[in-house]
């Protein structure tokens, strides 16, 4: 919901740095790549308690997924670029609830599981509509140019991190979020079954 409007706030620092890192010779990939270490560092600070550093690093992962994406527009998009943002993406969402249910099991591991069960909702109407709207030839640049269709929705990326970033500065009330935002994703998911209903359903 939020991610279309954030992008006129980030586009323009994105691109200045995307411009130094073209001049420097890094590549989309290589950000996208190196970005899954601190993502899944963040899981595993999570589990240890170090919830200050979880969200520090949180905030380095999400810096290099913007950054990658300024990187490519500035080259070129690619298949396996678009393909491994996205993998990476996926797996930092499961593994933060993970590190939640790993801190404190008995607290978290119900409401982690409803959560990771939510994310398969929003992650799997989302992927199934672009693997459709690509062979529909429909495309959409609301929210950048991506390598995929972008199906927005009431929890997008820019929900997420903000609700990961409430649970690193509440952590002993990550069990009561888990199940609002999971119950959020579910509105999410209805939505874009009827989005696809309605585009599809001809």
């Amino acid at each position: 919901m939020l991610d279309a409007p954030l992008r006129k706030v980030i586009d323009p620092p994105l691109a200045a740095m995307a411009g130094l890192s073209v001049r420097m010779g890094i590549t989309a990939n290589a950000v996208t790549v190196a970005g899954y270490l601190p993502g899944f560092g963040a899981a595993a600070a999570v589990a240890l308690g170090e919830t200050w550093l979880a969200l520090a690093l949180i905030l380095v992962n999400r810096a290099a997924d913007g950054l990658d994406g300024a990187i490519a527009r500035q080259t070129r998009t690619t298949d396996l670029g678009g393909y491994l943002d996205i993998v990476g993406d996926f797996i930092f969402y499961g593994a933060i609830p993970f590190g939640f249910a790993l801190l404190a099991p008995e607290q978290n591991a119900l409401a982690a599981c409803f959560l990771l069960l939510s994310f398969i909702g929003t992650g799997s109407s989302f992927l199934a509509y672009a693997i459709v709207a690509e062979k529909r030839g429909i495309n959409t640049d609301i929210r950048g140019k991506k390598s995929f269709y972008y199906l927005g929705g009431l929890t997008e990326g820019t929900e997420t991190i903000a609700f990961f970033v409430l649970c690193c500065l509440f952590a002993d009330q990550f069990a009561l979020f888990a199940w609002i935002f999971g119950a959020a994703c579910w509105l999410t998911t209805g939505t874009r079954v009827l989005a696809a209903v309605r585009t599809f359903d001809s």
